[in-house]
């Protein structure tokens, strides 16, 4: 992998994990919890969203391993549920805000990847650097949404599952220790388990989003 890949790679998901922590917090706003504005999170500045170990070791590593799943997630913004309108159903909507704003990405990359294939010419030199920035903008977008909706906490489908569970269950569950999950994350990524199951799904997505099988 050459030096300006790696280099798109890391521009790409810290602005996609910043995008997806910054739309939780931005529904929690506007669902009545102004924690993570008071705490300077509602902003794209990396230093305040940058988690040493998921936004820099773990990528790294499965980088540095070539699994066919490269994953990172920023700092998780800081949410009250006790200030939420409704945290019965505003939790949910909160943790599915963080996903929903991945696929919206993916989706706007899909459509500029349709517009740059109308002209062949325009990717050829510094125009293949930009069709390659959104080829990766759609992929990680595509890959991010679908690994976080896994319920394994603390990832965002944990949450969502909370929704659908008796109260004192969901509790327990979402105290589960997140470094337990961390390495359950980490194990399934790893052993490609993960991409025999989700792979062919991811690539179909991402046919259908942008005309093209985009994975490198």
């Amino acid at each position: 992998m050459d030096i300006l890949t790696i280099f798109i790679y890391i521009v790409v998901i810290l602005f996609s994990v910043m995008f997806h922590e910054i739309s939780h917090g931005y529904i929690a706003y506007k669902r009545g919890d102004d924690t993570a504005k008071l705490a300077g999170r509602l902003t794209f500045n990396p230093i305040v969203h940058i988690d040493l170990f998921g936004s820099i070791i773990l990528p790294g590593l499965l980088l540095a391993l070539g699994t066919p799943i490269l994953f990172a997630w920023a700092k998780p913004v800081p949410i009250n549920a006790s200030r939420l309108k409704n945290p019965k159903t505003d939790i949910p909507l909160v943790s599915a805000a963080g996903p929903l704003s991945n696929i919206l990405l993916a989706v706007v990359s899909g459509i500029i990847i349709r517009i740059i294939s109308s002209f062949p010419d325009f990717a050829i030199g510094w125009g293949a650097a930009v069709n390659q920035f959104f080829a990766l903008m759609l992929v990680i977008n595509v890959v991010l949404p679908i690994i976080n909706l896994i319920p394994i906490p603390p990832l965002d489908g944990s949450k969502i599952v909370t929704y659908f569970l008796p109260p004192k269950i969901a509790i327990s569950y979402m105290n589960m220790n997140p470094y337990l999950g961390f390495i359950i994350l980490f194990a399934l990524l790893y052993s490609g388990i993960v991409w025999k199951i989700v792979g062919p799904i991811i690539n179909f997505i991402v046919v259908i989003l942008s005309g093209h099988s985009l994975f490198f």
